[in-house]
């Protein structure tokens, strides 16, 4: 039985995680002062930071080229998994949602970087005095859709032996 469109109807994850990722990212900007935590429980703050690297900031400081380097990474890599979520079968849904959940997260953040020059970060989690990188709801559905991924390899490669 031929497969017309895969897992391709996994994409709607892709648009909600994509409009929660950038009204979140809103509603950041317009109620936070930069660099301001305000606290929500103990071990999380809302907290408004810009990072012009990736995970972790990582290359943050790299003068600019960067910018480019990791928005046709996002772009790339979003075509990609369409396609492979094209050719996907009916038992790979869980590998599908995690590949909708790294485009919605992809296509949040490159946004970021075509418009602002950079991703807003607003979530701040800590213990004590150790603060994780300050990330977003695109980082957060980019994390869970790899750990899916990754998840689901494992699962399917389980079965096999």
């Amino acid at each position: 039985m031929a497969r017309e469109s895969g897992q391709i109807r996994w994409l709607w994850l892709s648009a909600m995680v994509l409009m929660l990722d950038q009204v979140s990212k809103w509603l950041a900007e317009r109620f936070l002062s930069f660099y301001e935590p305000v606290p929500v429980i103990p071990g999380f703050n809302w907290l408004l930071a810009y990072n012009k690297g990736a995970a972790f900031s990582f290359l943050a400081t790299g003068g600019g080229w960067q910018h480019y380097l990791f928005g046709l990474l996002a772009a790339v890599v979003s075509v990609g998994l369409v396609i492979w979520m094209r050719r996907m079968a009916a038992h790979e849904k869980i590998s599908a949602i995690g590949a909708a959940l790294i485009i919605g997260g992809a296509i949040g953040n490159l946004i970021d970087r075509v418009l602002w020059g950079h991703v807003i970060d607003f979530i701040d989690w800590y213990i004590g005095r150790y603060h994780w990188p300050t990330f977003n709801l695109a980082d957060a559905a980019i994390t869970v859709g790899c750990v899916l991924m990754i998840f689901d390899a494992w699962r399917s490669e389980s079965r096999h032996e």
